[in-house]
């Protein structure tokens, strides 16, 4: 009995042990994932949250953390960033991330928000994005020296200068595709730094959307050839950055992120006619009456360009394409 036992007993052992091989690999223990891209996700199976001020910034922390990462947008699509303030309910959603990616420059809500992270999670990673990036002084911002109560007010302490600081310095950094590959670096570092399993992953995808910007840098510059010092006009200038890169002139019709006054209308027009101006470009996010009556006073036309679209490069494409056909 025992010769014929211990024969049955070997072969059951054997398949059970290739059962449970099979359902462990169909069914995917989550400590090895393979992403059809060459790299494995390791670890827990849970992404990362990440909250980020702006909507362009999630497509680039989705690119480089892609299944690794959930973002969550402070600043949603339509909504000015300098002015929003976020419901309860997206403050509980904002409060679970484990990485805070903040512009860093020109939007005060953001120290609000920080001082809230570390007393909601002190444990968040905060990222900088404008770290490494030669900030601009905001176009429009016109600093009033020797104005009655200027003075008094820089002397009453630090806060009031580093918000007039802040006010000068222009936030609108992902516009450029060259700032845009800084940002993206500055998201792999803290991605590391949160997640150092899957290192290998994130390199691979941040070098992969790297390439994807140098092309759209390099379609930019095919685009907007011969159109070196050219001056345009936007109601915000959240385009300044980009007016860097590219050899161009932005004029801002907004003044101090303020409705432009009857008489800075008339110099507006005065100067738009100087300079063979014929667009005003605007955005949803802030008014275009403004813009409008300026259009109308030059005979141009007033055309939409949206800075914080979520797919960046199909976005910065086509407004490109819109700079090209109407820089004159």
């Amino acid at each position: 009995m025992k010769l014929k036992i211990i024969p049955l007993l070997v072969i059951l052992i054997v398949g059970l042990s290739i059962f449970v091989s099979g359902c462990t690999d169909a069914g995917d223990s989550g400590n090895n994932r393979s992403t059809g891209q060459g790299a494995e996700i390791s670890g827990n199976e849970e992404p990362i949250i990440v909250a980020v001020s702006v909507v362009p910034q999630a497509e680039f922390v989705e690119k480089v953390g892609g299944d690794r990462v959930k973002t969550v947008v402070i600043v949603p699509s339509g909504a000015d960033p300098h002015t929003y303030e976020p419901s309860p309910k997206e403050v509980k959603e904002i409060s679970k991330a484990s990485m805070l990616l903040t512009v860093g420059v020109g939007m005060p809500f953001e120290e609000v928000w920080i001082d809230r992270f570390e007393s909601m999670n002190s444990d968040t990673l905060i990222i900088n994005c404008s770290e490494g990036i030669e900030l601009k002084k905001l176009e429009g911002y016109h600093h009033h020296e020797g104005e009655e109560g200027h003075d008094e007010e820089l002397e009453t302490g630090h806060e009031n200068k580093s918000e007039r600081n802040h006010e000068e310095l222009d936030p609108h950094i992902w516009t450029s595709p060259s700032n845009a590959k800084i940002m993206v670096e500055e998201i792999y570092e803290g991605l590391v730094e949160l997640d150092p399993e899957n290192e290998a992953y994130y390199s691979q995808n941040r070098d992969a959307y790297l390439e994807e910007l140098d092309a759209l840098d390099t379609r930019i510059r095919e685009k907007l050839e011969g159109k070196e010092e050219k001056n345009f006009m936007v109601y915000h200038p959240s385009w300044g950055y980009f007016a860097a890169d590219y050899g161009l002139n932005m004029i801002s019709v907004e003044i101090e992120g303020k409705e432009p006054s009857a008489q800075d209308l008339t110099e507006l027009v005065d100067l738009a006619k100087e300079k063979d101006v014929k667009v005003i470009f605007v955005q949803a996010q802030f008014s275009t009456r403004s813009a409008e009556v300026l259009a109308q006073e030059i005979g141009g036309e007033v055309v939409a360009v949206d800075p914080l679209a979520k797919n960046y490069i199909e976005n910065m494409d086509s407004v490109s394409d819109i700079f090209a056909r109407n820089l004159v």
